[in-house]
This record gives C-alpha cells, structure tokens and sequence, in this order.
C-alpha cells in the first residue's frame, strides 16, 4: 500500500489530507447531531412540564442554562407568553432561521472535497502522463512494458482520488439528510411550546 502510495506522485499528499479531514468532519457532525438530539429532547421534556404548571420563569431559567440550539428559541418563545399564535411563531422562526445554519456547519467544506479530490486526482495523473512522455522522448525509443508502466503509475492518482471522492459525497449525502430531519424535529418542538404559550390557542 505504501509502494502505491509513493508511485502516486506529491499529489497524493492533499488527497491523503482531504480524506483525513472529510473522515474528521463525518465524525464530529454524527457527534454533535447525537447529542444535539439528547439534549433537545431533554430540555422540550422540562420545559413542556413546567409550562403547562405555569412555571414560566423556571421555564426560562433552565433555557438560559442549557447549551442547545433549541435553549434560544424557548427562550423567544417563553418571553412572548400570553401573545397570539401568529406573533410568537414569527418570532420564533426568526431565531430559528438563525441557529438552523450551526446544523450544516463544515457540510459545505465536506462538499467540496468531494468535488476537488477527483480533480487532484486527475491532474496527477495529467502530470505523470507528461513525466511518462518526457522520459519517452528523451530516450527516443521506449518499449510498451515502460510506457506501461508510467502510464499505471499515472493512473493511480485519478483512482485514489475518485476512491475518496465517492464515499465522501455518500458522507455529505447522508448528513445533509440528518441535518434537515433534525431542523424539522426542532421546528415540531418549537411549534408546540408555541401552542402552549399564545392565549389564542388556549381558548380553543
């Protein structure tokens, strides 16, 4: 694998980096999106209880206390008790509009290397083409097991750069799923906090 490796050229070096960094980014958005999950489920638990026993400002107090992107929304939600439907849901899907883009956070740095590690790929396969060719000429006669050769040799960076590039557009293909699913999680917990807190909606 090392051997591969070294005859690939310098270019293989990026392409090595963007698989490392396209793996990290994977890693830490499944991390976050996990227990973003927990804690949200968490927090709509207790904030739900308290609202319903009219425990307001306790409401508040835990939102103010937790880290959560779904924490600065109650709070909006909370402040604005007692207003209609329509007001609070504006206001709420303000600040919601706000804390949603934290979900695709390094998503589009996970896109791009998928576009540009088929592109490294291919230009060091273009430079060792013209490597291969060079030493061709210069010889002035080459027989087909050498010409061969560099050209495999050339072909390894095109390889390694579409063997990286696949998996991770699947990588941001799923993530960018699960980004959306919980933003409509989020939405759904902040819409019914809102039901319980606009005077229009406890009449009905």
């Amino acid at each position: 694998m090392l051997e591969i490796f070294q005859k690939g050229g310098p270019l293989m070096y990026p392409i090595l980096f963007c698989s490392v960094l396209a793996l990290a980014i994977f890693l830490e958005r499944i991390w976050v999106y996990r227990g973003l999950i927990k804690q949200s489920t968490r927090l709509r638990d207790e904030v739900e209880l308290l609202v319903r026993n009219e425990h307001i400002a306790d409401a508040l107090a835990i939102c103010r206390e937790r880290r959560t992107i779904l924490a600065p929304i109650y709070v909006v939600a909370l402040n604005a008790a007692g207003r209609s439907r329509d007001q609070i849901k504006t206001l709420v899907e303000e600040v919601g509009e706000r804390y949603s883009v934290t979900l695709d956070r390094y998503l589009g740095l996970l896109g791009t290397i998928a576009t540009i590690t088929p592109l490294l790929g291919l230009l060091g396969t273009v430079l060792g083409m013209i490597r291969a060719f060079t030493q061709l000429a210069a010889q002035g006669v080459g027989t087909p097991a050498t010409l061969g050769g560099g050209i495999s040799e050339a072909l390894i960076t095109t390889a390694t750069g579409l063997s990286v590039a696949i998996p991770t557009i699947l990588l941001h293909k799923y993530l960018t799923s699960r980004s959306d699913n919980i933003a409509h999680k989020l939405e759904i917990h902040a819409l019914d906090l809102v039901d319980l807190l606009a005077h229009d909606s406890k009449r009905l």
